[in-house]
């Protein structure tokens, strides 16, 4: 196999220098709300699903977080009040995760912050179409290095969505197939 060329090699080292700093330069743009980018990310996936509750497993799946990570993260937003934990009413096994009022409010409150930073550091410099570049080339590689569809990406880019499942979930805090 053929060595990559040096576009190619140009091309990735970008992509990693973007991997690394995004979440860094988001956190701090997320500090003065008290949050980290990452728990905006959990606080936006519970404000999309239905009645604010996702078992905790759907919410590893929705923000490609290990289990262990997502149980340090939503402990801490426990301690914040914008989460709580709660037994599964259809299976006693799962446990849910639960916006709270607080949540919610932290939520809204942050997502100006996160919209205009998103803008200003990565659609701002992408010029007329950039998003739609920028959604396809992205797409392009997560379907090679998501073929499962675990984090799938709806074909209108509304949100990440776990795969679709055959069934209709056994509990209501499984996001519903679409």
């Amino acid at each position: 196999m053929p060595e990559l060329q040096q576009d190619e090699r140009v091309a990735i080292a970008r992509l990693r220098a973007l991997l690394e700093l995004l979440p860094t330069a988001l956190d701090r743009e997320l500090a003065a709300e008290g949050i980290t980018s990452f728990e905006f990310t959990l606080l936006e996936a519970l404000h999309e699903a239905d009645a604010g509750r996702l078992r905790l497993s759907a919410l590893a799946a929705r923000t490609n977080a290990t289990l262990p990570r997502l149980s340090r993260v939503v402990t801490s937003l426990e301690r914040k009040g914008l989460v709580l934990r709660a037994a599964c009413e259809e299976d006693g096994r799962a446990t849910n995760a639960l916006l709270t009022p607080a949540g919610e409010r932290a939520y809204e409150a942050s997502r100006p912050r996160h919209d205009e930073a998103v803008r200003r550091m990565i659609f701002d410099g992408l010029g007329d179409g950039g998003a739609e570049r920028l959604s396809e080339i992205s797409y392009a590689i997560l379907d090679k290095l998501d073929p499962d569809r675990r984090l799938a990406v709806t074909a209108d880019g509304c949100a990440a969505d776990p795969a679709p499942a055959d069934d209709p979930p056994a509990c209501a805090a499984d996001p519903a197939p679409r």
